[in-house]
């Protein structure tokens, strides 16, 4: 099937599956491992500063690179306000190892493929595909912010502003 037919199947998905039990603000975020452009596992407790988790239906489709890419060219905005980010899907780990070299994204990326990590958090997954959603997860390891509903052309801008409430 093609990227972009993909992106069609899972918008028709997640419009008829929600988001009715997604963690709220103040929950603790549970832990996980990513692994860095380097190749280097890091877990989300060991970053002990804020991190935005942000979980993406599929590598390459167009709306997740467009997400994707967002973020990295804000990446230096994050790391300026001393906050992470990891990305989060169902992808394998060498799906995300070419995603990460094909549009040089310089943050983490988390292999979901049992979908684990996005049911702890609440986060739907329907035929493979995990919802878009995204939380901020302040240095304590609380979630501080939920973004049930992402459009991809903007979202990295939100997050960014919403970091401005984080104590600095």
């Amino acid at each position: 099937m093609r990227p972009v037919a993909y992106a069609i199947l899972f918008s028709l998905l997640a419009a008829c599956t929600g988001s009715s039990k997604l963690l709220a603000v103040g929950a603790v975020a549970p832990d996980f491992s990513a692994t860095t452009k380097a190749g280097e596992p890091i877990m989300l407790s060991s970053l002990h500063e804020p991190v935005v988790v942000y979980f993406y239906p599929k590598d390459e489709t167009p709306g997740c690179t467009k997400e994707a890419c967002a973020f990295r060219d804000a990446w230096a905005k994050f790391e300026a306000k001393h906050v992470g980010l990891i990305g989060v899907s169902r992808d394998t780990q060498q799906s995300h190892r070419e995603f990460v070299k094909s549009h040089n994204l310089p943050f983490p990326l988390a292999a979901d493929e049992d979908g684990k990590i996005a049911a702890s958090y609440g986060v739907s997954s329907t035929m493979g595909f995990t919802e878009r959603v995204s939380f901020l997860v302040n240095a304590e390891g609380k979630i501080v912010k939920v973004w049930p509903k992402v459009d991809p052309a903007i979202h990295a801008d939100e997050v960014l502003g919403a970091t401005d409430a984080l104590p600095h």
